[in-house]
């Protein structure tokens, strides 16, 4: 493993700018001083995928802080600079939200037009058919919708959440905010993939998700409902990514949340590889000590299903690795 440079021994929490110019000579003279070669020359390719590594989900007092999220990060910053010359490519997914988006607050209202609180509501058809929650008609229009149209999906919508088995529809608090801080990726998190970058004259792939408003997006690879009523696409299926992910001799998996956004998308990766060749499993490591369940305490507690899920991930044959493992060979 590589050292740490010296702007890294000390991880740097908080949001703060990142001096490009300055990181960017000091990863020129890193590259020269421990002979790190440009990415394309790689023989054996080595991808990282970082999720949702974002203020909104791992900054203290962000929308939706995880708890575990910034010791995660000055793991994943360690392990970034002392693997920086076997990480081949870099993807960073951003989840990325407006106000009127069917999770959000403004899409519901209760029977006197009140919006439901955030975190602690889950709406599902029943509560629907009683009338409990309604579509917040208001909205329509700015959706390219009626009213009715409205109301129509949104019973549609939960109704496919239960029939797939998926999480019911949470509505969360104003989270991934497109153009707020709380979009940002971490600072300490964006320092190291921009190190990366110049040090290997690789092109970090930032990849956003999340932006429709009539779906939520956990997984980067596919919405959580991909159609309409009508049989059309809502968000389609990331052939793209999956493609160049599965073109590589390794991919390593971290970020926010484990048992939401990252559970989803390894879920959706398990699923294509299954779909092509189980063995493929094998070249997915999970770096555990780098993601943490949602929990709110006293509201919800997600670990149990992030850990039912890990479970099921490494029994397919991904690896379950922590950040102070060596690097297995590949």
């Amino acid at each position: 493993m590589l050292p740490l440079p010296n702007f890294a021994q000390s991880y740097r929490s908080g949001i703060w700018r990142v001096p490009y110019l300055e990181r960017a000579a000091a990863a020129r003279t890193w590259a020269q001083a421990h002979q790190i070669c440009p990415a394309a020359m790689d023989k054996t390719r080595i991808g990282l995928l970082l999720i949702d590594v974002q203020n909104t989900f791992c900054t203290p007092d962000f929308e939706l802080f995880v708890a575990g999220a910034p010791a995660d990060n000055e793991r994943l910053c360690g392990w970034i600079y002392q693997h920086l010359n076997d990480i081949t490519q870099i993807w960073a997914t951003l989840d990325t939200h407006t106000a009127a988006q069917i999770f959000h607050p403004l899409f519901w209202c209760d029977a006197e037009g009140n919006p439901p609180v955030p975190s602690a509501t889950i709406i599902t058809p029943e509560a629907i058919a009683a009338g409990v929650w309604r579509v917040n008609g208001a909205i329509a229009t700015a959706l390219g919708m009626t009213p009715a149209q409205m109301e129509d999906y949104a019973t549609y919508y939960v109704q496919q959440l239960s029939a797939a088995g998926k999480y019911p529809l949470t509505v969360w608090g104003y989270h991934s905010m497109l153009g707020g801080i709380g979009h940002a990726l971490v600072s300490a998190v964006e320092e190291a993939i921009f190190f990366h970058g110049i040090a290997r004259q690789s092109q970090p792939k930032l990849v956003l998700k999340g932006s429709h408003p009539l779906t939520e997006n956990y997984s980067v690879l596919r919405p959580e409902v991909n159609r309409d009523p009508q049989g059309r696409s809502l968000v389609p299926f990331n052939e793209t990514l999956l493609q160049e992910w599965l073109s590589l001799d390794a991919l390593f998996i971290a970020g926010q949340a484990k048992s939401h956004c990252v559970a989803w998308t390894i879920a959706d990766l398990l699923s294509a590889i299954r779909e092509r060749d189980d063995t493929l499993a094998r070249k997915i490591y999970l770096l555990e000590d780098c993601t943490s369940p949602v929990v709110v305490s006293g509201v919800v507690d997600f670990t149990a299903q992030a850990d039912a899920a890990f479970d099921q991930f490494g029994a397919a044959g991904m690896h379950r690795i922590h950040a102070t493992d060596p690097l297995p060979l590949i």
